[in-house]
């Protein structure tokens, strides 16, 4: 038997309860725009492994155009890339996507004419030839890090300085530095623009105690080498290092 029609026949309504929307995650995209080689397909295969999103490029004219279309998290470029002169695109790249990190891949003996192009707030390099899992693994930290992290590459203006390999770099130019004189440059770069005392940079630089004249004779040996308008005398206060 059928049950008993509500009364006035009125229907009977099930409530419908709304389900909670269940979030979609960001997969993050990265652009690995590397000559197309075993350990190129090896990075690709590997990221694409953990859910990674990928675009590869194998030569430098799709580079820019891939920026456009696609609006990566991070893009590795490797600077010997066929096609146009790197150094151009990875000028246009940063133009177009300022906000975008950037991973350089470059042989180690161009290494220091790359530097001065990196900013130091949010762009890396990897040396080639590289390990797959390192390189892999670069990308990973990278994307964890967000869109700006510290770098061990400080830029003060056209100064450059690598505090990981000890290079230095003036107008793209390197400067050999003598450990001293090293410790020196980066104590000051820790306050750029700031007047820095002699008896700051002594703590900093020497492990016993130095005088005011042996800094005055270290900055002097630093400013012969990358220029004395980028170390002003503040006297009687100390020392300024100038963009």
């Amino acid at each position: 038997m059928l049950p008993a029609a509500p009364p006035g026949g009125a229907s009977t309504h099930v409530p419908v309860i709304p389900q909670p929307r269940v979030p979609v995650p960001q997969v993050d995209h990265v652009l690995l725009a590397l000559p197309p080689t075993a350990a190129s397909a090896s990075v690709l295969r590997a990221l694409r492994s953990e859910g990674v999103s990928v675009s590869p490029v194998g030569h430098g004219i799709g580079v820019l155009d891939a920026v456009r279309a696609r609006d990566p998290a991070l893009i590795v470029l490797d600077v010997e890339l066929p096609g146009p002169d790197q150094a151009s695109v990875l000028a246009a790249v940063q133009s177009e996507s300022p906000d975008t990190p950037v991973i350089a891949v470059t042989p180690r003996e161009r290494r220091a004419g790359l530097l001065h192009l990196l900013r130091g707030d949010r762009d890396d390099y990897v040396l080639r030839p590289f390990a797959v899992d390192e390189l892999a693994a670069r990308i990973r930290l990278r994307l964890r890090m967000g869109p700006a992290v510290d770098h061990a590459v400080l830029r003060h203006g056209e100064l450059v300085v690598d505090t990981e390999f000890g290079d230095v770099t003036v107008d793209g130019q390197q400067v050999s530095l003598s450990p001293t004189e090293f410790a020196l440059l980066k104590a000051m770069l820790g306050e750029p623009g700031q007047v820095v005392s002699p008896d700051r940079l002594a703590r900093e630089v020497w492990s016993e105690p130095a005088s005011a004249n042996l800094v005055q004779v270290y900055i002097s040996y630093l400013r012969r080498k990358i220029g004395p308008e980028r170390i002003r005398t503040v006297r009687g206060a100390g020392y300024v290092l100038e963009p």
